[in-house]
């Protein structure tokens, strides 16, 4: 690395990346972004949760309280607040397991871009160090025209180019393999959740359904009273 480095910053560019590595960078700088964007929204999402959850926190109670004053009506609006009590915890699942299954999943692969950049641009320094040797070769070599072997040094760094994009090539291959299944398990298991939660939520609403019906008849037989 510090002779690649040396390479580089005195002076020499990189000719151009092959096109299939030029393809890896832009896919990781895209893939950044949306990742990105979708770390920022889930990250909103859980803050509207977490005040949705608040708000059915301090919902439930007041139906509570009203039951201790409305002895008819106490059965129906302590089911309620049961049922306030339900959905909360319910959202509070939920919330937990955006935090701590999902985000950190998605911030674990921005840490894996920036690996997989890293070792693109040491792959670049290679190539720049032998892109370097080999124009330095052919200059003494025009010095010297009947000098047609290449030197020692041009064919190893040759051999590190070739060895460093092979390695590459196949970790590449296994990360969009990983990257495919890992985030395949990441959206099923939150769409799961999703699921898991609006049926917490429907149940406990279906609950309090069969104690609002059994005050129905007591009040028709009061205004027929």
């Amino acid at each position: 690395m510090g002779e690649s480095v040396k390479y580089v910053t005195g002076g020499y560019k990189l000719r151009g990346r092959p096109v299939e590595f030029s393809a890896m960078g832009d896919y990781l700088d895209m893939f950044t972004q949306k990742l990105g964007t979708i770390d920022r929204i889930a990250q909103r999402i859980i803050k509207e949760q977490t005040e949705y959850q608040v708000e059915l926190r301090e919902y439930g109670p007041v139906y509570t309280t009203w039951a201790l004053s409305e002895a008819e009506l106490q059965g129906p609006l302590e089911g309620v607040a049961s049922c306030m009590a339900n959905c909360s915890s319910a959202l509070d699942e939920l919330t937990q397991d955006m935090s701590e299954d999902f985000l950190p999943v998605l911030r674990e692969y921005v840490l894996y871009i920036e690996s997989m950049k890293i070792v693109l641009k040491k792959r670049d320094n290679i190539q720049a160090e032998y892109e370097a040797k080999l124009e330095a070769a052919a200059f003494r070599k025009e010095e010297r025209a009947s000098c047609t072997q290449v030197p020692t040094d041009v064919e190893k760094c040759h051999d590190r180019v070739e060895c460093c994009n092979a390695d590459l090539k196949s970790d590449w291959d296994r990360w969009q393999n990983n990257k495919r299944q890992d985030f395949r398990q990441l959206l099923t298991g939150m769409a799961d959740h999703n699921i898991q939660y609006y049926e917490k939520c429907l149940a406990a609403w279906e609950s309090v359904i069969p104690v609002l019906r059994d005050k129905q008849p007591q009040e028709t037989e009061t205004e027929e009273d």
